[in-house]
C-alpha cells in the first residue's frame, strides 16, 4: 500500500433523495474535437494498425488520500476522455486484448495527451494480461464416464464423487470461494510436479499477515481438505498437469473480445482501502431506497481481522474501526489503533442509514484477551417463547446481530439464539432476515420492536424451513390458513441425518440421505442458507440453499402470526435428461427481480433463472424433494470459454450476485449482475434479450468480487449521480497483479455508464 491509512470514525452528512433520473443507452459518440476539462485528459490511442478501438486507458495516481485509478475504454476511433480527476500527478497507459501496455506517460487533469499502444509481438504475451477463466479452461477435468470414482485402489476418484458434476462442484464451492483459478500466482509454479503441488498447498502465510492475520493456517488446512475431497492423488495430478501444459507453452484456446457498444461507455473508478487486508463485500445504501447514505461512506469488512472498512468517497479518505462485543452481550467501539477480536461478515444499510453486520464471533480459536462466550440464554428453549415453544434453538451467544449509527457513532447488538451469515431487510423495512440459521430455520429481527423495546425476546423471530408436502391440492398457493408449523413435531417429516464421512475417508462434504415421505405429513428441510433477498412483487424472502448437491432455492413467508403461519417452499434445479446431473448447481447468491422472478448465481458459471409462476405443482409430496417445477427454470451459461470436456456452464464463478432494481449503474431497471468472480468483471444480463454486458476491470488484474451493491448519490445528475460498487475480495489479496511488490491489496470500484464513450 502506498500510505496508511486514518484510523478513525468520520461524521458524515447524509443526503437524501428521492427521485430516479434515468440516463440515457449507448448513443453514438459526437463527431466534434475530444473534450477538454480541468479535471479530465483526453486523447487518442494508435498503434501501428491506426486507432485502437475498444482499448482501457487507466489513469493512476498517488497523490490522492489512497492510491486512486480511473478507467475509460475508447471509442471506434480511438479517441477516449478520463473526466473527473482529483487533482495530481497522472501516470497514463493502454491496455487492451492484441496488445502490451503502453508504455506511462505523465499526465495532469486539464492537458489531453495521445497514448502509443504497442501491438503484442506473440500470442503468450497477449495472453498475460487475459481474465484468469481463459487460463482455467485448459483443465482437463476427468471424464463423464470415469464416475462415481473407485476410490484409491481404482481410478483414484472419491467414491462420493458420483458424477462430474461433484467434481465441478468440489472445484469451484471449495477452491474458487477463496480466490481465482488462473492468475499468474495460480497458474505459474517452480515446481509443477504432484509433490510439488501437495507441497504449495500445505504452506501457510504467518501469523500477523496483513491480509490474513492468524489465519493462514486455516487457508492452508482448508486447501488440504478439498484436495482430499477430489480424491487426493487424483486431484494433485490434475491441478499438476494443468500447470506443467502451461509451464510447456499450452496457452488459451479463445482470444477475449475488446469491449463493445455499451460497453465502451463504462467509467471505472478505484480506489485502495483496507489497509491491504481481504476484504469480503461491500454495501452502500438500502436495496429498498438507493438514496439512503448519499454521498456517504461505502462500508465493507476484513473478517480475518475483524475490522469495519470505509471510503469516504467524497474526500477520497479510506478509515477504519473495530468493536468489541462483551461479556454482559454490550457492544463498544474501540479506539483507534486496537485490534478487535470480532467476526463481522456481512454488511447492510437500513432505511435510516445504520449500518447492520452480522458477527459471527470468533474466526478460529480464541486469543489472547478474549472473553469468555456468555452461556447460553435461557429464552432460545424457554416454551414461554412462542418461537422455543414451536422450535427451541441452541442458544449459542456467540452470533450477534450488530447495529451501529454513522451520526451518533453509536453502537449496539442484538444476541442471536441461532447461527447467521448474511442479511437483509424485507419489502417494508420493517424486518431484517438473516441467511445461516444454524441450517435448521430462517430468522429475523423485528426492527421496530427493538427500537422500542431492546428486548431481543420481543424483537426476534425465527421458523424451522417445513414444506406443504401433505396438501392434495397440488397446485394450491399455500395460504396463511394452511399452517404448516406446530409445536407437535411429530406431524412433520423429519429429515434424514446425513452420513459424516470417516476420518481418512476420501470425498466431499457428507454423504447423501434420503427423507421418508409420509404423504399425510408436512415435511422439515435442512441445510445452509447462504445469500438471501427480498422480493418485492409479493414481499417475500429469497435465500440460496448450498447444500445438498446440487443445491436449492428457498422461498420464505412468515405469514400473519408466525411461527403458525410461516411457509416455505424449496425448489430445486431440474436434472438433465439422462438423469446423470442438473441443469446447474452451486448456488450461493441469490436475487429477486421487480416482477418476482429469482435468479441464482452458480458456481458452475451459469445464471439460473426461476419463475415460480410457471409452476402447475407447489403444493402435495411431490414438493418434498424439490424436483416439482422444472418448467419455472431456465440457465444461461456466463460468457467466455468453457472447461474442456465439460458440457454445461463455464469456466467462469459466480460467488455473490445482485439486480439492479433502480438503475443504478446504468444499464437499466433490473439489470441481473453476476459477480464474474473468475473473469475479472461485472456480468449484466437482459431478461428481455437474453444478451450479457461485460464490465470488465482490466486493472490490476486479479478483480475478484463477491458482493455488489449501487447507490444514487444525485437523482438530477445524470449518470454522474449513481453508480453501482465492488471490492476485490480474494483471500490471498497477492495473488493480484503487483504481488508481493508492497502496491498490491483490494480496491473498491464504482462502475459508471455514461451515455458515449466521451461523455464530459
Amino acid at each position: 500500500m502506498t500510505r496508511p491509512f486514518t484510523r478513525a470514525l468520520l461524521a458524515t452528512t447524509l443526503l437524501a433523495g428521492v427521485s430516479v433520473l434515468a440516463v440515457g443507452g449507448s448513443q453514438a459518440a459526437s463527431n466534434s474535437d475530444i473534450p477538454t476539462a480541468a479535471d479530465g485528459i483526453g486523447g487518442v490511442v494508435t498503434s501501428t494498425k491506426g486507432p485502437e478501438a475498444g482499448v482501457w486507458v487507466v489513469a493512476e495516481t498517488t497523490d490522492t488520500p489512497t492510491r486512486f485509478i480511473k478507467i475509460v475504454v475508447t471509442d471506434d476511433q480511438g479517441r477516449f476522455f478520463i473526466p473527473d480527476l482529483p487533482k495530481g500527478k497522472y501516470e497514463v497507459f493502454a491496455r487492451g486484448y492484441g496488445l502490451v501496455d503502453s508504455k506511462r506517460v505523465q499526465g495532469a487533469p486539464g492537458k489531453n495527451l495521445n497514448l502509443t499502444a504497442v501491438i503484442a509481438p506473440d500470442a503468450k504475451a497477449a495472453a498475460m494480461i487475459y481474465p484468469a477463466n481463459y487460463w482455467y479452461a485448459l483443465i482437463k477435468m476427468p471424464a463423464e464416464s470415469e464416475f462415481p470414482g473407485t476410490g484409491p485402489k481404482g481410478n483414484g476418484i472419491a467414491p462420493s464423487m458420483q458424477t462430474q458434476q461433484n467434481w465441478l462442484q468440489q472445484a469451484s464451492n471449495t477452491c474458487q470461494t477463496c480466490h481465482q483459478i488462473g492468475t499468474a500466482a495460480t497458474r505459474y509454479l517452480d515446481n509443477n510436479t504432484v509433490e510439488g503441488w501437495a507441497e504449495r498447498i500445505s504452506k501457510a502465510r504467518g501469523p500477523g499477515d496483513q491480509a490474513l492475520n492468524v489465519h493462514g493456517i486455516d487457508y492452508a488446512n482448508n486447501m488440504m481438505n478439498a484436495m482430499t475431497g477430489f480424491g487426493r492423488g487424483r486431484g494433485l495430478a490434475m491441478w499438476a498437469d494443468w500447470t506443467q501444459r502451461i509451464a510447456a507453452g499450452a496457452l488459451p484456446t479463445e482470444t477475449p473480445p475488446r469491449p463493445q457498444g455499451v460497453e465502451r461507455n463504462v467509467v471505472l473508478t478505484s480506489w485502495d482501502w483496507a489497509n491491504g487486508r481481504y476484504t469480503h463485500d461491500v454495501v452502500a445504501s438500502d436495496r429498498h431506497n438507493p438514496t439512503v447514505n448519499a454521498n456517504g461512506p461505502i462500508y465493507g469488512v476484513t473478517v480475518m481481522w475483524g475490522f469495519v472498512e470505509a471510503l469516504d468517497v467524497v474526500r477520497g479518505t479510506p478509515f477504519e474501526f473495530g468493536y468489541k462485543v462483551n461479556h454482559n452481550k454490550s457492544v463498544e467501539v474501540l479506539p483507534p489503533d486496537t485490534l478487535p477480536h470480532a467476526f463481522p461478515h456481512n454488511p447492510m444499510l437500513d432505511k435510516n442509514g445504520r449500518l447492520w453486520l452480522t458477527d459471527l464471533g470468533r474466526y478460529g480459536p480464541p486469543r489472547p484477551g478474549d472473553a469468555p462466550y456468555p452461556e447460553k440464554m435461557a429464552y432460545c428453549t424457554d416454551p414461554a417463547n412462542k418461537y422455543a415453544k414451536y422450535f427451541p434453538q441452541p442458544g449459542q451467544t456467540k452470533n450477534t446481530a450488530i447495529i451501529y449509527d454513522p451520526k451518533t457513532q453509536k453502537i449496539e447488538g442484538i444476541p442471536m439464539c441461532n447461527g447467521m451469515h448474511h442479511l437483509m431487510m424485507n419489502v417494508n423495512n420493517r424486518d431484517m432476515y438473516f441467511s445461516g440459521g444454524d441450517q435448521k430455520v430462517v430468522s429475523w429481527v423485528d426492527v421496530d420492536a427493538w427500537e422500542k423495546t431492546k428486548d431481543p425476546v420481543k424483537s426476534m423471530g425465527w421458523c424451522p424451513m417445513v414444506l406443504d408436502s401433505n396438501s392434495t391440492q397440488p397446485n394450491k398457493r399455500p395460504a396463511p390458513s394452511d399452517i404448516t408449523v406446530t409445536a407437535d413435531r411429530t406431524q412433520w417429516n423429519e429429515p434424514a441425518p446425513a452420513r459424516r464421512l470417516q476420518q481418512g475417508e476420501e470425498g466431499g462434504g457428507e454423504a447423501a440421505a434420503k427423507t421418508v415421505i409420509d404423504p399425510k405429513k408436512d415435511t422439515r428441510v435442512e441445510g445452509f442458507l447462504y445469500g438471501i433477498d427480498a422480493d418485492i412483487s409479493d414481499g417475500s424472502m429469497w435465500a440460496a440453499k448450498t447444500g445438498p448437491f446440487p443445491s436449492q432455492f428457498i422461498r420464505f413467508q412468515a405469514g400473519t402470526n408466525p411461527p403458525e403461519t410461516c411457509q416455505t417452499e424449496m425448489f430445486e434445479p431440474p436434472l438433465m435428461p439422462d438423469g446423470k446431473g442438473y441443469q446447474s448447481f452451486g448456488v450461493r447468491g441469490i436475487s429477486a427481480d421487480s416482477k418476482g422472478v429469482a435468479w441464482g448465481f452458480t458456481g458452475n458459471g451459469q445464471l439460473s433463472r426461476f419463475e415460480r409462476a410457471k409452476c402447475k405443482v407447489v403444493a402435495g409430496p411431490a414438493v418434498a424433494g424439490g424436483q416439482h417445477c422444472p418448467e419455472g427454470w431456465s440457465a444461461f451459461d456466463a460468457p467466455g470459454p468453457k472447461i474442456q470436456g465439460v458440457k454445461y456452464g463455464s469456466a467462469d464463478f459466480h460467488y455473490l450476485g445482485w439486480v439492479d432494481l433502480h438503475d443504478t449503474i446504468g444499464l437499466g431497471k433490473d439489470m441481473v449482475i453476476s459477480a464474474g468472480s473468475n473473469s475479472d468483471s461485472l456480468l449484466a444480463f437482459d431478461d428481455a434479450t437474453k444478451k450479457y454486458t461485460v464490465l470488465r476491470v482490466p486493472y490490476p488484474l486479479g478483480f475478484r468480487t463477491r458482493g455488489i451493491d449501487g447507490r444514487i448519490d444525485d437523482p438530477k445528475g445524470g449518470w454522474r449521480g449513481k453508480g453501482g460498487w465492488a471490492t476485490y475480495s480474494s483471500g490471498p489479496v497477492w495473488h493480484q497483479e503487483g504481488g508481493e511488490d508492497g502496491t498490491t491489496g483490494p480496491q473498491l470500484v464504482k462502475f459508471q455508464v455514461r451515455p458515449h464513450p466521451l461523455a464530459n
